[in-house]
């Protein structure tokens, strides 16, 4: 297992601006150097099959989060309790 929430905090602090990766889908991407445009997040969206609406953004964002930290936890990721559902 690999503890996320280190690497991720690492992560954030290399930025130099606050970033809050535990409950933002875009402050995570920013932090992970990925492209956290809306056109990319929809595109992330599709990816991991959002059934919603993507141009209510603040939902799919929830869900999008919500989807990348269950993923790393599939995936060998130890995360906070506080992230896990």
């Amino acid at each position: 297992m690999v503890d996320v929430a280190p690497i991720l905090d690492k992560a954030v602090a290399a930025k130099g601006e606050k970033l809050e990766w535990r409950t933002s889908i875009v402050d995570l991407m920013k932090a992970l150097d990925i492209d956290s445009s809306l056109s990319a997040r929809k595109e992330l969206a599709k990816e991991l099959k959002y059934e919603g609406d993507t141009s209510d953004s603040a939902k799919m964002n929830i869900w999008l989060h919500k989807q990348v930290m269950t993923k790393l936890a599939a995936n060998g990721g130890k995360l906070p309790d506080d992230l896990k559902n």
